[in-house]
């Protein structure tokens, strides 16, 4: 039985995540899908509009087969580190493919960017460029000085998945889907838009109902990272050593602890530390790790020590065992591990400001089983 992988965050699940999965299915008819969920916090440094639970519960009622967690530790990191922890899953899974969404659609090109950038000569260009003070995406386009544009969220982060398969020498191929959104805009008004867009509707009190099916509409929270600012605040005034935590380089911590005695929201203090290597994803990325206390070593130190599995249907379930005899890793979650300790205080500095039963549902460990 082949199976095929998707990674995504859902936040939230809306028509164009419907759309993939459809696509999916007509491509790979029959076979199991696989989805790897990030859950709490995401790449981009947000904080998820859905529970991981009802995002699981959506994806299964939308067509997923097996729904399998992607560790906080890796999920709220750079896109590098994100891809190469969701595509390890999938080779641990026995994934054959893996479809994603893409701006340029053109998989040969993003392909050859990404050994392209596993070259020492392009690493050095990017160095270079760098160090005349641009910020990181600008430099990769230099460097890389294409006649197509794929610097795109989507595309970009396709070269990040190809670049973990070879990476991890995984026999997995890598497909696209054309992208029928612009990530950017916020302007767009066909039934099919980005997640950015549905937030940036949700802040502004505007109806989105055209564009998540009604089964999500009723489950999503308006909440957002400014709502845990209290807590930043707090924890950035009393730590006095922020240096410790992940993301925290280069001297930024000064500029912390200056500008959040007068800041009055998390918006202000971003824009007030915002510099041209100090993105506004990597700063939120930063506050979450200070806020939670991942320290500066977790890469060294983390590993997958396990898959949690968060839900299945019959199909889900039957191809996972016919894949336990094979398997090189723990389907159980390790109480003393790492993955699990950073897993558990995510939901509870979630639980902080979420209207679900966060905790009851971490520490149950028990997954969603959807007929």
């Amino acid at each position: 039985m082949e199976a095929v992988g998707i990674i995504c965050e859902y936040n939230p699940l809306h028509n164009g995540h419907i759309y993939h999965i459809k696509q999916v299915k007509k491509l790979f008819p029959g076979k199991t899908i696989i989805l790897v969920l990030n859950g709490y916090f995401l790449e981009r440094g947000e904080i998820s509009i859905l529970s991981k639970e009802n995002k699981t519960k959506l994806a299964l009622i939308y067509g997923v087969d097996l729904v399998v967690e992607l560790p906080f530790i890796f999920g709220s990191q750079s896109a590098d580190i994100f891809a190469d922890a969701a595509i390890k899953i999938l080779g641990y899974l026995g994934c054959s493919y893996l479809v994603f969404g893409s701006e340029s659609n053109q998989v040969e090109i993003l392909e050859q960017v990404a050994i392209t950038q596993d070259t020492a000569a392009y690493n050095e260009k990017v160095r270079e460029l760098l160090s005349t003070g641009i910020n990181y995406p600008t430099a990769l386009a230099k460097a890389l000085n294409l006649d197509i544009d794929i610097f795109n969220p989507n595309d970009l982060l396709g070269i990040s998945y190809i670049k973990a398969i070879k990476k991890n020498n995984l026999k997995i191929k890598p497909i696209t889907i054309k992208r029928t959104s612009d990530y950017h805009s916020t302007k767009e008004e066909s039934n099919i838009i980005s997640a950015s867009n549905i937030r940036n509707k949700l802040k502004h009190q505007e109806d989105i109902s055209n564009y998540v099916p009604r089964k999500a509409l009723k489950l999503i929270e308006n909440i957002s990272l400014e709502d845990l600012f209290p807590f930043i605040k707090y924890k950035i005034l009393t730590d006095p050593n922020l240096n410790k935590y992940l993301t925290v380089d280069e001297g930024i911590e000064n500029r912390l602890k200056e500008k959040i005695i007068d800041a009055k929201n998390l918006e202000e203090l971003i824009i007030n530390i915002k510099t041209k290597r100090y993105t506004y994803n990597k700063i939120t990325r930063m506050l979450i790790h200070i806020l939670i206390s991942v320290p500066k070593e977790i890469n060294k130190l983390a590993s997958i020590e396990y898959i949690k599995i968060l839900g299945f249907n019959k199909k889900g379930r039957a191809y996972l065992h016919d894949l336990k005899e094979d398997l090189e890793i723990s389907l159980i979650p390790i109480p003393n591990s790492l993955q699990y300790k950073y897993e558990l205080t995510a939901a509870q500095v979630y639980s902080l400001i979420s209207n679900n039963k966060i905790l009851a549902y971490e520490k149950s460990n028990k997954p969603i089983f959807f007929e």
